[in-house]
């Protein structure tokens, strides 16, 4: 069989672009936060990660502009070698002060940030504990991590995950492991798809009673939950007992890139260890500079984190009045779960055509049974664009007969 087999056999996404219901790579033309242009048509947009609605921001783009002037389009080598600017180390020492720790990493995506942690800050003879629902970039960390083990002869490094969001089967979980054997639990704070929080008071508990470390993913928890937007540890004000919280540029922050903040004992140790920064261009000075604009307005404008946490309760409350089964997690992402894939296609076409852009969940990517629209917003929403997202929802939804 050629290897290429497989490619040719893949048919589905055409079958759907076939059914006019593909709701994937939409090119979009321009954009001023809450409302787009896609196709030539001016939509609202309800399923973006610009939580700030900074990406428009002019004092943001400003900032990127004159770091190309000053400083070039990229850097042209690792952050290990001739990679580091004077903008990576202050953004380093502004995130870690804001975050409440000592030291900041900063890595070129957010996906590589999970990579650049996990597989490299345990080794032979200790365990990774990952929360089932946990990020893709998680996932391929610990898969880093296994398939890292599988070389060591006379060690191994396991990787082992525990029902979502269930202190209880993570408790069951640990004390399956040599108790005193180095442990690290990596979750998500805000579940990307579900908006959900993570139980972090008992998940502390517990890991704390086992040995473990804690690791927190925070991209869609910065900017969004905490006292002024400083995620998860801070919105259980836990800050000093989880270990180390990473996240990303490229949703509160406006930007590209990604981060982790800890002790600087490990920070100094995944710098001089991990192949994702050693080995990876370093993010580029535009990037670096739209990210500390971002903080800036961040820490200098906490209503927009006010406004935006009432713009996600009012579509929250909106949708479940109409009939939606919703999800009830108090965070930016507000799901609306329809169950059924080809009731999820349909319904995106009819809300696009209406004028709202949401994004499809569609299985594999979410399990039977939670095909959903996932809908996300901004603190640059104003009402009129929330009440014509509830206006076309409700609209569509009796023609579905999904609600009454």
């Amino acid at each position: 069989m050629d290897l290429f087999e497989k490619c040719k056999a893949f048919t589905r996404a055409d079958d759907v672009k076939a059914a006019g219901v593909y709701p994937y790579f939409h090119a979009i033309q321009e954009s001023e936060g809450p409302v787009v242009k896609i196709e030539g048509r001016r939509i609202v947009m309800a399923g973006s990660n610009n939580y700030l609605g900074l990406t428009a921001d002019p004092r943001v783009k400003e900032a990127a502009i004159k770091a190309v002037e000053k400083y070039g389009t990229g850097c042209s080598g690792s952050r290990y070698l001739t990679g580091t600017l004077d903008l990576h180390v202050e953004l380093e020492e502004r995130l870690a002060k804001f975050m409440g720790k000592e030291d900041c990493l900063l890595f070129s995506t957010g996906y590589q940030t999970g990579q650049g942690i996990v597989p490299v800050i345990t080794g032979r003879g200790e365990y990774v504990i990952s929360d089932k629902d946990n990020h893709a970039s998680i996932v391929a960390g610990t898969l880093v991590a296994a398939g890292m083990a599988s070389y060591v002869k006379d060690g191994s490094q396991a990787v082992l995950r525990y029902k979502h969001n269930d202190t209880k089967h993570l408790e069951s979980v640990l004390k399956g492991l040599p108790k005193d054997a180095p442990k690290l639990i990596v979750t998500d704070g805000v579940f990307s798809t579900s908006g959900e929080i993570v139980d972090l008071p008992n998940l502390v508990r517990v890991a704390h009673q086992h040995n473990a470390r804690v690791l927190i993913d925070d991209a869609h928890a910065v900017g969004v939950i905490g006292k002024g937007g400083r995620g998860t540890a801070s919105h259980f004000n836990l800050v000093k007992e989880t270990d180390m919280t990473f996240g990303t540029f490229s949703k509160t922050f406006a930007s590209l890139g990604g981060f982790v903040v800890g002790e600087r004992v490990v920070i100094n140790y995944l710098k001089h260890h991990a192949p994702a920064l050693i080995f990876s261009a370093s993010p580029t000075p535009a990037s670096v500079a739209a990210a500390l604009a971002a903080l800036d307005i961040l820490e200098k404008e906490p209503w927009r984190v006010e406004n935006l946490m009432r713009n996600a309760r009012k579509m929250r409350a909106g949708l479940k009045a109409m009939g939606y089964h919703v999800g009830e997690h108090d965070s930016a992402v507000v799901p609306v779960i329809i169950g059924d894939t080809d009731k999820v296609l349909m319904m995106w076409r009819a809300l696009f055509d209406a004028g709202v852009f949401v994004n499809a969940f569609i299985r594999p990517g979410v399990p039977p049974g939670m095909e959903m629209l996932r809908t996300s917003y901004m603190a640059t929403h104003k009402d009129e664009h929330l009440d014509k997202i509830l206006d076309i929802f409700a609209s569509v939804g009796k023609s579905m007969n999904v609600i009454n």
